[in-house]
C-alpha cells in the first residue's frame, strides 16, 4: 500500500495546532543500533549548520515507532530510527493518529553479533546452537516439544564449554530483538524438519515455537543501553551479549564476535550477505513537519551526503555497512524527495 500525503496546508495545521511554542530543534528518537549513526550525523550538522544540534533518543526501535505514530505536532518526533523495517500495524496506528505521510530512508546494513570477552575463547555456533540455547520450547525428534532443559552450553554441543548458558541481550520493544528472533533464532528452529513443515500447516505455532525466547534467567533482559552489555561482558567472562556490529568495531578491544555457521561478523561478510545475521537499517520521517520544524530537509541532506554515508564516509568509521552505489543513489533520490512510505 502507499501512504496518501496530506495536503501541505491541513498537515501544517495540524503541526502548530498542537503545542502553544514551535519547536526550533530537530527531535529523533528510536534504534539503539541507529543511535550513534544519527548522533554522529547530528553532531556533524550541529556544528556545520545554522540549525541547532538535533535531540537523539535511544528508547528502541518498537518504542521509538510507537512514539512516532503517537500523532502530528511538534510535541511528537520528526524523525525515528529503526534496526527494522516498519510493521503493516505500526502504518496502521500512525494512520489512525493522522500521521498519513510518511518518508522511508533505508541507510545501510548492520550485523547482529553474538560476543563474548576477548578474556575467553573465540567460539563458533551455528544458528541451530542459538536457538537451543535460547528458546523457551525446544523440539524433539518424536515431533513434539519440551521446555527448555539445557543449562551449560556443552549440553547442546559437545564442542562448545562446559559453562552456564547467560546470554545479554535487547528487550522486546528492541528492533534487534526482533531481527535477532527472525534471523537467528528462527534460522536454527527451522533446521528441524517437522518444525519447518509447520510454518506451512500451522504458521502461528510455528512463530510462537520459533520467536519465543527463554525466561528462565538464561537470557537476561539489558535494555537499549549495547554499551552497558559491553561493560557486563567485561565484568563476567562466560557471558555472551547481542549487539549490533557497530558496537563491536568499536569495542574490539573488550569484546569479540562468534563466527555464525563458520563466518565472522566482519565488515565485507555483512555487506556481502554472508554472515547469517545481518538486516537492513532505517529511519522514517515525519512529512507534515518538514517545513515547520526548522532544519529536517537540511539532515537528511547531512545524512545522505557521500562524506556521511559513503563508502569512506565517517559513519562508515562508527561501523555503518554502506548500501552498494546502485542502491544508495536509488535512496538518495526518494529521501530527497520526500518520497512516501510503500508497502
Amino acid at each position: 500500500m502507499t501512504v496518501r500525503l496530506m495536503t501541505s496546508a491541513a498537515a501544517a495545521l495540524l503541526v502548530l495546532a498542537a503545542p502553544a511554542t514551535a519547536r526550533d530543534q530537530i527531535n529523533i528518537v528510536g534504534s539503539s543500533t541507529v543511535f550513534p549513526f544519527s548522533t554522529t550525523v547530528a553532531e556533524r550538522f550541529g556544528k556545520s549548520t545554522e540549525f541547532k544540534t538535533p535531540i537523539v533518543e535511544s528508547t528502541g526501535s518498537g518504542g521509538g515507532l510507537k512514539l512516532f505514530c503517537a500523532g502530528v505536532g511538534v510535541d511528537t518526533p520528526d524523525i525515528t530510527n529503526a534496526s527494522r523495517r516498519i510493521k503493516p500495524s505500526e502504518v496502521a496506528l500512525c494512520a489512525e493518529n493522522g500521521v498519513t505521510d510518511i518518508v522511508e530512508a533505508m541507510i545501510g546494513f548492520d550485523g547482529i553479533v553474538f560476543a563474548n570477552s576477548i578474556a575467553s575463547a573465540q567460539i563458533e555456533l551455528t544458528l541451530r546452537d542459538i536457538f537451543l540455547a535460547l528458546a523457551k520450547d525446544v523440539p524433539t525428534i518424536d515431533g513434539t516439544t519440551q521446555p527448555n532443559p539445557y543449562v551449560t552450553w556443552d549440553q547442546i554441543n559437545p564442542d562448545l564449554p562446559s559453562v552456564r548458558i547467560e546470554v545479554l541481550g535487547p528487550p522486546p520493544t528492541s528492533g534487534t530483538r526482533d531481527a535477532f528472533a527472525e534471523l537467528a533464532m528462527e534460522g536454527g528452529c527451522k533446521s528441524f524438519d517437522w518444525v519447518r513443515a509447520l510454518k506451512t500447516s500451522d504458521k502461528p505455532v510455528y512463530k510462537s515455537l520459533c520467536h519465543t525466547i527463554r525466561e528462565d534467567g538464561a537470557y537476561i533482559e539489558a535494555g537499549e543501553n549495547d554499551n552497558l552489555i559491553v561493560q557486563k561482558l567485561k565484568a563476567n567472562k562466560d557471558a555472551f551479549g547481542i549487539f549490533g556490529y557497530s558496537f563491536l568495531e568499536q569495542n574490539g578491544d573488550l569484546v569479540q564476535g562468534a563466527l555464525i555457521n563458520g563466518v565472522a561478523p566482519e565488515f565485507d561478510d555483512i555487506a556481502d550477505g554472508n554472515y547469517p545475521i545481518a538486516r537492513s537499517l532505517y529511519f522514517y520521517v515525519k512529512k507534515a513537519h518538514v517545513g515547520v520544524v526548522p532544519g529536517i530537509r537540511a539532515f537528511l541532506s547531512e545524512f545522505i551526503s557521500e562524506d556521511a554515508w559513503g563508502e569512506d564516509g565517517y559513519l562508515a568509521d562508527k561501523g555503518l555497512i554502506p548500501l552498494g552505489q546502485g542502491a544508495q543513489e536509488n535512496w538518495a533520490d526518494r529521501i530527497t524527495g520526500l518520497k512516501l512510505l510503500e508497502m
